[in-house]
C-alpha cells in the first residue's frame, strides 16, 4: 500500500456520499415535483434556466449552453424541449441575427407552471437536506451547501 492510496481511499469515499446525497436529493424533489405538477426534476430545471435569458446581448442561450446548465447531453436536452414544447410550456424560434440559431422561450404557461412549482421544489429541497443532515454520514455536506447559500459579505 502506498502512502496516497489511504487519501484517495477517503476522497473517493467522500465522492460516493456526495453522489449518494445528490440522488436522495434529486428523488425526493422528482416525487413532490410529479405528484404536485407533473414535471420531473430536468423539467423543471430546464424551465428555470430558460425562465434567466433575457432580451439583448447574450441574453439568450444556445443549445449546448441550455444543456450544460441542465447537466444533460445537448441530444437529451433536445427531447426535453421538445416535450415541453408539445405541452405548450416553451416555444422556439430562428435567432434573427443568425438564422442558423434556435432560440427557445418559456411560454407564459411555462412559466405559470414554473411560478406554481418553485414552492414545491423549494420546499422539497429544505426537507431533503433538513432530512438528510440528520445523518452522520451527510450532515457535513449539508453543512457546505448551506455554507454556500449564505450571502458572501465583503
Amino acid at each position: 500500500m502506498t502512502a496516497t492510496e489511504p487519501a484517495l481511499s477517503a476522497l473517493a469515499d467522500s465522492w460516493c456520499a456526495l453522489s449518494a446525497l445528490h440522488g436522495r436529493i434529486d428523488a425526493h424533489l422528482e416525487r413532490a415535483l410529479q405528484a404536485r405538477h407533473g414535471l420531473s426534476v430536468r423539467e423543471y430545471s430546464l424551465l428555470l434556466v430558460l425562465s434567466r435569458q433575457h432580451d439583448g446581448d447574450g441574453g439568450h442561450l444556445q443549445m449546448k449552453q441550455v444543456a450544460d446548465a441542465v447537466v444533460l447531453s445537448q441530444s437529451a436536452t433536445t427531447r426535453l424541449v421538445t416535450r415541453l414544447e408539445e405541452r405548450g410550456l416553451l416555444s422556439r424560434y430562428l435567432c434573427p441575427t443568425d438564422r442558423r440559431g434556435i432560440y427557445t422561450d418559456v411560454s407564459p404557461a411555462g412559466l405559470e407552471l414554473l411560478r406554481a412549482a418553485r414552492p414545491t421544489n423549494n420546499r422539497a429541497l429544505r426537507e431533503a437536506l433538513d432530512e438528510a443532515s440528520r445523518d452522520p454520514q451527510y450532515a457535513p455536506l449539508v453543512a457546505a451547501v448551506e455554507e454556500l447559500r449564505a450571502p458572501v459579505t465583503a
